[in-house]
């Protein structure tokens, strides 16, 4: 199998795995250790950063086996996106960035504009943007001429559940996006969708 390579850094795994919807921190570890997975996507508003007596799901995330891969979940401005990538680079999470900037709040699409803005700004700032985006050709090229290292298309609406959705357009953005990896988001829904 050969490696993902995202900005220099290689990864012999190409899924990712989140923290979120687990029962607890033991069965979320034990999940992270039987998916092979090397990138745990954290979302930076969910994590307990300043109180550190109290159990953080950090506690259980082998930062030597797992590299921490920040998101700005549950941000609805550029604004709150870019304070939210600083205060996880600042608290030493990572300068690497989930980045999503939601538009809709029951179906959790993207705000393109929004998108565009903090991809700008936190590229420049010298973070490895890696843009949460719509199934859009148009807006996946212009993410990465604002500098984004990898693409993240969603396969399906974030916790669906539904597997992939929109094979079509993920195939046109397979074969159109070729400068930076492209990293299929929120689309699955079985063990073989990820297979």
């Amino acid at each position: 199998m050969d490696t993902l390579s995202i900005a220099g850094r290689e990864f012999s795994s190409r899924l990712f795995v989140g923290t979120g919807k687990y029962r607890s921190f033991t069965e979320m570890s034990r999940c992270h250790q039987a998916s092979g997975a090397e990138v745990v996507t954290v979302a930076v508003r969910r994590v307990n950063l300043t109180d550190r007596s109290k159990e953080s799901m950090l506690d259980f995330i082998d930062r030597a086996k797992y590299f921490l891969l920040p998101n700005t979940a549950a941000c609805y401005t550029a604004d709150e996106a870019i304070r939210t990538a600083r205060l996880g680079r600042e608290v030493g999470l990572s300068n690497w960035v989930k980045l999503e900037v939601i538009g809709d709040q029951r179906t959790l699409f993207s705000d393109n504009h929004g998108l565009l803005e903090a991809t700008r700004v936190l590229a420049k700032e010298g973070f490895v943007v890696l843009p949460y985006t719509n199934d859009d050709l148009v807006n996946a090229r212009r993410l990465i001429d604002a500098g984004a290292a990898a693409v993240m298309p969603m396969g399906a609406p974030i916790g669906s559940g539904l597997g992939i959705q929109n094979l079509t357009n993920l195939r046109i953005l397979r074969e159109m996006i070729t400068d930076v990896p492209l990293i299929v988001d929120a689309g699955v829904g079985t063990a073989s969708d990820a297979a």
